[in-house]
């Protein structure tokens, strides 16, 4: 196997020069690189990744942090990794997945010992551990999703406008008719389910209608999607039967919505109404009627933060930037007008 000295000879340079051909380091004339890279080329020699790395203290890896459900992706995180992997491979840069179960989101240690550049987080929540890691050690970071409030205003972050678009689904189903409606919201301290919630009650109670805490449900983080789903509407339907329409966090969700209203002998849309905070779904086939749901346009996220973070890489820069993506309601088949005579509510 070839080494630096063994290209040197062949170069006629030293190794410091060869070296700095591929670190580019230190500027070097056409003439001799191009004699170092053909010696190179002859030699079958390629540069421990490694050990310039070392020399360089870079590795031209960014990392994206994507807590999974039992290391599933949804088509949510195919498109949004595809957005990345765009922009990576734009720039020269690879990319390193990490798949996190709950059992790992607060293994500091874990996390940190990734050979990155930088990192991109997803679904942050409260007093987030990864967060405040990563700040700790000036590490480039951005977040798809928006912090808590405590780090909202010192990292880059993507995200939707989750507030406005949980005011929109509501509007939707408000001039259907629906006065009773359900939100399986994501689980309880991240941030995408306190906007969305805040835009639910916003939107009922602009129009005139009384916001039921009871009716904002959200999700056991130990629970798989489509189980929880399931249950619950099952529980709230049969403790809430003038509940007409119900919103679901995700596909996965919704798939349990719709098995639980088969078992109860609810017609979607004619007695009940879905709809789901995600668009595109692996799962379309199940769906019978097709879901409507809201586009959040989860490749574009991925493009913009790998943007912002590989920037930060190469120039060292850390102004706070944020991004913010539209959301678009799909219309399909499973949302229609509240059932007539619908029940009173009761207190």
């Amino acid at each position: 196997m070839a080494t630096i000295a063994d290209v040197a000879r062949t170069a006629g340079v030293s190794k410091s020069t060869v070296s700095n051909v591929f670190s580019q380091k230190r500027p070097i004339s056409k003439e001799v690189s191009e004699r170092v890279l053909a010696a190179a080329r002859k030699l079958d020699y390629k540069p421990n990744y490694w050990a310039r790395s070392l020399v360089s203290k870079t590795t031209h890896i960014i990392g994206i942090n994507m807590p999974g459900e039992r290391m599933k992706f949804s088509q949510f995180h195919l498109s949004l990794l595809n957005g990345v992997l765009y922009e990576c491979s734009m720039s020269g840069y690879r990319l390193l997945v990490n798949a996190l179960t709950k059992t790992y989101l607060d293994d500091v240690p874990r996390l940190s010992s990734e050979p990155v550049d930088g990192d991109i987080l997803l679904d942050p929540v409260e007093h987030d551990s990864r967060i405040a890691d990563r700040v700790r050690q000036g590490l480039p970071l951005v977040v798809i999703g928006r912090p808590h409030a405590e780090y909202e205003s010192k990292v880059c972050y993507v995200d939707n406008d989750n507030v406005a678009t949980g005011t929109m689904v509501v509007d939707y189903l408000l001039q259907f008719g629906h006065k009773r409606i359900m939100l399986l919201n994501a689980s309880k301290g991240k941030t995408v389910s306190t906007d969305r919630g805040l835009g639910y009650r916003q939107a009922l109670e602009s129009a005139g209608q009384t916001f039921d805490p009871a009716l904002l449900v959200y999700k056991d983080p130990n629970t798989p999607s489509a189980e929880y789903g399931y249950d619950v509407t099952k529980k709230m339907l049969k403790k809430h039967p003038d509940i007409t329409a119900i919103i679901a966090d995700t596909d996965k969700m919704a798939l349990g919505v719709y098995r639980a209203a088969a078992e109860l002998g609810l017609s979607i849309p004619g007695d009940l109404s879905v709809i789901a905070f995600s668009d595109e779904s692996v799962f379309s086939a199940d769906f019978v009627p097709q879901l409507t749901g809201v586009k959040l346009s989860a490749e574009q996220l991925g493009h913009e933060a790998a943007k912002l973070l590989i920037n930060q890489c190469a120039t060292g820069h850390r102004s706070v930037q944020r991004v913010l993506i539209q959301t678009e309601l799909v219309e399909r088949g499973s949302c229609g007008p509240a059932r007539p005579n619908e029940s009173a509510p009761t207190n």
